[in-house]
């Protein structure tokens, strides 16, 4: 017989979301299904995912919160006057960021209602290869078939079940940006990006917050730059116990957390107690309830995320998969946007563009912002070699952080080059104010082949902090100093 729809999408997410609704463009009968599991603490959200829930939306609006007492400090050299002390109230902060996610909850749904995408608030499991079984929050099975089956479910944080407490009293990040009341004195054991970000915020409003690294911060990345973004959390006031891993966690009478953890340099056992413990040890494909075994859908075993081809397909020709679900992406929100809205083009409206997924720019939005675009300098040199990379590198000074007297020890950026006569540029790091919106920008010439010598007709402007790439001129072969003086 023939199906109930067209498309049916499996996950209420960034990526998910544009798939349905680029689907239904062409007049496609599309449906998104979308459910969200509490995590162990009971936090749960509505309709848009990760991002829009838990990530992006509501971390970068705590960041900005940070900032801005940043700010109020640096106001007093700029001559305003401002009543001391300044006090930061966590529960007008977390309300206001709450209730605009709430709203971007309703606009996805309006949306929806809008292009006509069935919406069914339910969690999906594989019937059979075309119909998926959605279970209601009342315990009521609904069977719905579809031509077409896109899994979007995204990933969670994971919890280090080993650590005997880690479960029982820990949050994640799922948890922490729906918090009434101050998560007070915190603990965030690993160094993912997200602990990074998180403990950089808290710290920028005023909480006692440690992170807890066992080896490098912000795997993946440039370990210069990420050097440079902990150093620079250091010295803002977050606290770092490096090579050290947490055994247990308890609580006490007085409802704290005593945390134990053994230092690996010192071969000692050192406790502490905390009001809030957030783990951030990675994030686990959403995969275990949706009988991906029973239609023939193949994981990577190791990763639990679903293998797909260039064309975002899985194993079984007609189910599709996009965003963090699936191995060797990058975890990114644009990324799912872009390789969702390609597939719906590429099912249903005879386009044949492939996603590409190299030069994809990101940020990672610690209290001195990390932007980066290409590869990292150990990446290229693994890639061709160390002979036949140029680094352009340079320290500066942003003009904002001259009055303020801030200390701008951290602001640094390279640029990774190929050594032959074109040097076209592999890769570009900046640390430093607004690095988002900085790299944005320089990552379209990038994605278009730019070379240093392009770069260096560029004309800046002055006086920015982006300007000072258009003027990168010392390598670090070279040894010479690469702090930048004068205008």
């Amino acid at each position: 017989g023939k199906n109930d729809y067209d498309l049916l999408v499996i996950g209420g997410g960034s990526g998910g979301l544009a798939c349905a609704k680029e689907a239904a463009q062409f007049g496609r009968k599309v449906a998104v299904l979308d459910y969200v599991e509490p995590s162990p603490q009971g936090t749960k959200w509505g309709l848009g995912g990760t991002c829009v829930n838990v990530g992006c939306i509501p971390k970068k609006l705590m960041h900005q919160a940070a900032l801005l007492g940043s700010a109020l400090k640096d106001a007093q050299h700029y001559g305003w006057n401002i009543a001391q002390p300044v006090h930061h109230t966590w529960s007008v902060m977390a309300q206001a960021v709450q209730n605009y996610v709430k709203s971007l909850n309703w606009g996805h749904r309006v949306q929806l209602q809008d292009k006509k995408v069935k919406y069914f608030n339910m969690k999906g499991r594989f019937s059979d290869p075309h119909t998926i079984c959605g279970l209601t929050k009342a315990g009521k099975e609904v069977f719905v078939t579809a031509e077409n089956i896109v899994i979007a479910t995204g990933g969670r944080p994971k919890y280090p079940t080993h650590i005997a407490g880690a479960l029982e009293y820990g949050i994640t990040s799922d948890d922490l940006f729906w918090l009434k009341e101050s998560p007070g004195k915190t603990l965030t054991p690993f160094v993912f990006n997200v602990s990074l970000e998180c403990a950089g915020f808290l710290t920028g409003i005023g909480l006692d917050t440690t992170v807890m690294m066992r080896s490098i911060p912000l795997r993946g990345f440039d370990q210069q730059m990420a050097f440079l973004v902990t150093e620079h959390m250091e010295s803002y006031g977050t606290k770092f116990l490096k090579r050290c891993f947490p055994t247990k966690v308890e609580q006490l009478e007085s409802n704290r957390l005593q945390v134990t953890w053994k230092n690996t340099d010192l071969g000692t056992e050192e406790t502490d107690s905390f009001d809030t413990v957030m783990w951030a040890v990675g994030r686990a494909p959403d995969t275990e309830t949706l009988n991906l075994e029973a239609v023939g859908v193949k994981t990577n075993s190791e990763t639990g995320k679903i293998i797909v081809d260039a064309s975002e397909a899985t194993s079984v020709p007609h189910i599709y998969a996009v965003g963090d679900i699936t191995e060797g992406r990058p975890e990114l929100t644009p990324t799912a946007i872009a390789a969702g809205k390609l597939l719906a083009q590429r099912l249903f409206g005879q386009s044949s563009e492939l996603m590409d997924y190299d030069n994809v720019p990101t940020t990672v939005f610690t209290p001195l912002e990390y932007g980066c675009v290409g590869l990292s300098e150990e990446a290229a040199v693994k890639c061709y070699g160390s002979d036949n990379i140029e680094v352009y590198h340079a320290y500066y000074k942003p003009l904002e952080f001259t009055v303020a007297e801030r200390d701008a020890t951290q602001c640094y950026m390279k640029m990774v080059c190929l050594r032959e006569r074109e040097q076209r540029i592999l890769g570009l790091h900046f640390i430093g104010p607004n690095a988002g919106e900085v790299i944005q920008g320089f990552a379209l010439g990038i994605k278009c082949g730019a070379t240093y010598p392009q770069l260096m007709k560029t004309v800046g402007i002055h006086p920015t902090c982006a300007e000072e790439i258009t003027k990168l001129h010392i390598t670090k072969r070279s040894g010479l100093d690469a702090t930048v003086t004068g205008c």
